[in-house]
């Protein structure tokens, strides 16, 4: 897949704000601050398209980016920040629910989780309800970049026993920095296209 345009179209928090057109969407989901925006950046070859913040919880709408009037990636807020009030948890919660219950136009779900950790009961609860939705999906472990090299298989591992990932579920481990996986990973995206 060759991007030549990719850019920001609008961030929404209710059905009514999401685009207006046929165009087919691959989301990413996943805790805060597990590297969503960056995977994006990098997919996407751009710095700083999908904003980056150092402090978890900054993504608060569902966020379009069009890429090439072909494809939308959306990045949705990050689940499970204990440091915001339950107000905004159950906003944030309600706006990701209402958006994977609703779009008709996604095509695939790209659960998101941070290789060097083990997957929260919040990460359990989500491949759950990706399991139980019938939508296509696959898991990215990102920040590979940060652990040695041998401890990768052990970490996949540990990912894939913990969320319980029949054979069928790809996991593909990913780096921003280096850009490893990222063909591996618009391979999957494309087929779904």
């Amino acid at each position: 897949m060759n991007i030549n345009n990719a850019r920001f179209e609008k961030g929404a928090v209710k059905p009514e704000q999401y685009p207006d057109n046929d165009i087919p969407e691959i989301t990413f989901v996943g805790r805060s601050n597990v590297g969503k925006s960056s995977l994006i950046n990098a997919l996407l070859n751009r710095k700083n398209l999908a904003k980056v913040a150092s402090k978890p919880g900054r993504t608060r709408e569902i966020n379009f980016y069009n890429v090439d009037d072909t494809v939308y990636f959306v990045d949705l807020p990050g689940y499970g920040y204990a440091k915001v009030s339950k107000e905004v948890k159950y906003a944030w919660s309600e706006s990701i629910e209402t958006y994977l219950n609703t779009s008709k136009k996604l095509k695939m779900i790209v659960m998101v989780v941070d290789i060097r950790h083990t997957p929260t009961d919040d990460d359990k609860m989500m491949n759950k309800w990706l399991v139980n939705s019938s939508l296509p999906y696959l898991v990215v472990a990102t920040k590979m970049d940060k652990i040695p090299r041998s401890k990768l298989k052990e970490r996949l591992l540990d990912i894939s026993g913990t969320l319980k990932l029949d054979s069928n579920t790809p996991l593909v481990p990913f780096s921003a920095e280096t850009k490893e996986g990222r063909e591996t990973l618009m391979n999957y995206i494309v087929s779904v296209l």
